[in-house]
Formats: structure tokens, C-alpha cells, sequence
């Protein structure tokens, strides 16, 4: 359970295993534990969907949460701004977190931009194989930047901000997203409901 990145500082501490596995907390619940990871530019909707998909599975009966990139820098994160070595550590912190949820049984979506393809791999390998699925929320820039719902491109325009993903700093896009959402041809609805398909097809939801 323990790898190279996360490898403890201290030499007197032991990774304990619990009496329930995954294959009872897959039973009791009726679905596998999972890590849904929306990625892509500010604005793209990325939160907006993944909340859409957690309302779709908590209906039928899914153990599902959102971890979104703004409510977590309010608190676990909060000690950490936007260079490069922040951002790596901004998810070096959510992977691990988002991995515990997956261990629980649930299904977490995890909504951040998460900008560079190493630090969004780097989270894959913590999980098993199939318990990752990463979904590019592909919004072109100009479409996000004229929605602008928090005002942020205006400000890295007029040089408020810096280091802002797609404009003065790089957003890797994934190559092989296991969910390609393509928003410009796509509702809320419509982008949702593509990721619970993937999920029903993909041995995840079960019968639930």
C-alpha cells in the first residue's frame, strides 16, 4: 500500500490491515470503490459535472463524494499557493486522500485542474488497476474564458494573477483519458451521464 512517494519519514510505524477487504465493502455496498479524476482547464466545468455524476449515483444508491479543488484549498490545502512544486504537492495530498476513499468502498470525484500529466499519473499508480478513471473535461480555452465565472482569466489578463493555467502557465491535457468529455458539443447532462455509462460498463456500479 506504501510506494517511494508516500514512504514514511519515520522507521517505527507499521501499515495495519483491517478485518474488512474490498471484495466485502464491494458487497455490502454493491459497487467497487473508484477514483473518478475530472481534469481540465479553469472554467471548463469540471466540479459542475462531477457534481451532476455524484447526484446520479447517490440516486441509485451509490456511496459517492466530491472533492472539489476550491473546498479543499479552504482547509487541507489551505497552506498552499500555485507554483509548479505547490501544485505537485496540491495532489500528491489529494491522491492520497481520494485513494483512502477508494479503499472505503466509495465512489470519489475528484474535481481539479491538475494541470501536468506526472502528477496525475503519479495518482493512478497509487490505485489498482481499473480503480482510476481520468476524465478530461476538453472545454477550448476561449469558451472558459468567456464563461469566466469567477473572474480569474480577467485578472491573469490584466496580470492580477500569476502562473494561471492557460495563460501564463502550461495544462498538459491527458493522451489517454479513460472519459474524453468533449463539453462544447455536450450538456451538464449529457457529459454526466457518458461518465455513469463508463462506470456501468466498466465492472464499477454493479447492480446498483
Amino acid at each position: 500500500m506504501v510506494n517511494a512517494m508516500t514512504a514514511p519519514k519515520a522507521d517505527n510505524i507499521t501499515w495495519h490491515k483491517g478485518e474488512v477487504d474490498l471484495d466485502a465493502r464491494a458487497s455490502a455496498y454493491g459497487h467497487r470503490g473508484a477514483v473518478l479524476w475530472f481534469t481540465g482547464l479553469s472554467g471548463s466545468g469540471k466540479s459542475t459535472i462531477a457534481h451532476r455524476v455524484e447526484s446520479m449515483l447517490v440516486d441509485r444508491g451509490v456511496f459517492a463524494y466530491v472533492l472539489d479543488g476550491d473546498n479543499i484549498r479552504h482547509g487541507l490545502n489551505s497552506d498552499l499557493g500555485f507554483s509548479p512544486e505547490e501544485r505537485e504537492e496540491n495532489i500528491r495530498r489529494i491522491g492520497e486522500v481520494a485513494r483512502l476513499f477508494a479503499d472505503s468502498g466509495a465512489v470519489v470525484l475528484s474535481a481539479f485542474i491538475s494541470p501536468y500529466r506526472r502528477d496525475r499519473d503519479r495518482v493512478r499508480a497509487l490505485l489498482r488497476e481499473g480503480e482510476f478513471v481520468e476524465v478530461f473535461v476538453d472545454t477550448p480555452l476561449e469558451i472558459c474564458e468567456a464563461r469566466d465565472p469567477k473572474g480569474l482569466y480577467k485578472k491573469a489578463r490584466a496580470g492580477e494573477i500569476s502562473s494561471f493555467t492557460g495563460i501564463d502557465a502550461p495544462y498538459e491535457a491527458p493522451e489517454s483519458p479513460e472519459v474524453h468529455l468533449e463539453t462544447a458539443d455536450l450538456g451538464v447532462d449529457e457529459a454526466a451521464a457518458e461518465v455513469v455509462h463508463y462506470l456501468a460498463t466498466h465492472d464499477i456500479l454493479g447492480d446498483s
